[in-house]
């Protein structure tokens, strides 16, 4: 199937500028272009489009796509260095996670605190005002 802009826009979901700003980037290789000069895409395109969202998604930036896609453009000689990328992208959204993962243990201990001196059974103490024996002098 042939798609023009606007419906490789809606297929992969992505802005009119976002696919422009790709495509003028480089980030989609073999562009084609209709008789009046337009940019039509075919399902490889759709597909190659798709991963560049998920690759964006995963933080990586348009350097490391190009890279990326540079060496998927060398065929399957490439796959390890490929692969290499991969793991290095996952390696850093696993710490992402795990970042996201202490920053809500945080927030759930606060929560707890908060409840229990609302409550009546944890003694309210402040890191930032004075304790009170500090008020009577």
């Amino acid at each position: 199937m042939i798609y023009t802009m606007l419906q490789a826009c809606r297929e992969t979901g992505m802005t009119y500028q976002g696919l422009k700003f790709y495509c003028n980037a480089g980030l989609v290789p073999n562009v084609k272009r209709d008789n009046i000069n337009r940019r039509i895409f075919d399902d490889d395109d759709i597909a190659w489009i798709k991963s560049l969202r998920k690759l964006r998604q995963c933080g990586m930036s348009i350097a490391d796509i190009k890279e990326y896609m540079n060496l998927c453009l060398k065929g399957e000689s490439s796959i390890p260095e490929r692969k290499t990328i991969l793991s290095k992208t996952r390696k850093r959204l696993q710490e992402q996670i795990d970042e996201l993962k202490e920053s809500i243990r945080y927030i759930d201990e606060k929560q707890g605190f908060y409840n229990g001196v609302l409550s009546g059974t944890v003694k309210y103490v402040s890191h930032l005002l004075p304790c009170a024996c500090n008020l009577d002098r």
